[in-house]
């Protein structure tokens, strides 16, 4: 017989009251207002989502990382477990809340991935540091950006201008990683618009629904083609008045 889940803390939020419940060694909810955000004992597409991100990019020097959305960590430990010694990882969480469990009763999950000294936790929202770094020319290329969070690209999303998946924000986002950068997106279900917006910036895009039976997420992996990074540096030439 299963234990009854016990809440360790209650915070409110502008989408509703953000909670964290246990039962038993090992078993944690995060919950928003009804629905369940995550479960510690289901998190194999959050694990997916971290290797398949970095794999492109584990033999680079220095590799930098963005990571949105903290969750309970999973993808964040699958994130430093790909990459080497010298990389780099920034996450950006938004709820301050959610760094603190993860530094407290959930680290034991991950081994205290949160701790991890190549990692920079920053409060803040995702969307607005990859704004910044694509407008920034002096600022440094991210290798990969790791998006995490329980509002996942749908049929619903505004095309153009959703800021995480809309195709301005796909522009942002490819002007915010390195040459043969990677984006790596975690979502509920296959969204065929979010994938052709991704072609369309130039990007070569593959899912994968990892695991097998049961409830499968789905994880876009969109990586820049060289051919479009090399019409990029066309771009940029003419309109600095050379011509190529």
């Amino acid at each position: 017989m299963k234990h009854p889940w016990r809440t360790i803390e209650s915070v409110s939020t502008p989408e509703g009251l953000l909670e964290l419940r246990q039962r038993g060694e090992g078993d944690f909810l995060i919950t928003l207002g009804p629905t369940v955000l995550m479960n510690s004992l289901a998190h194999r597409s959050e694990a997916a989502l971290g290797q398949l991100a970095c794999a492109p990019v584990q033999g680079r020097e220095q590799p930098r990382v963005l990571v949105g959305g903290l969750g309970m960590g999973f993808t964040l430990k699958a994130v430093l477990d790909a990459l080497p010694p010298d990389g780099r990882v920034e996450v950006a969480e938004i709820n301050p809340v959610v760094l603190e469990w993860c530094r407290g009763p959930l680290a034991g999950l991950t081994q205290g991935a949160a701790n991890d000294p190549r990692v920079t936790v920053m409060i803040a929202d995702v969307a607005e540091l990859i704004r910044a770094a694509a407008q920034d020319k002096n600022a440094g290329r991210y290798d990969a950006i790791v998006l995490d969070l329980y509002t996942g690209p749908h049929a619903a999303t505004d095309k153009l201008n959703d800021p995480l998946y809309g195709q301005r924000a796909i522009e942002r986002m490819r002007a915010a990683l390195a040459p043969q950068g990677v984006l790596a997106v975690w979502g509920e279900n296959y969204d065929a618009g979010f994938d052709k917006r991704l072609s369309r910036a130039g990007f070569s895009v593959s899912t994968r629904r990892p695991g097998r039976g049961g409830l499968r997420h789905i994880v876009y992996v969109a990586q820049l083609a060289v051919h479009q990074e090399k019409k990029n540096a066309r771009q940029a030439l003419t309109k600095g008045g050379c011509s190529v």
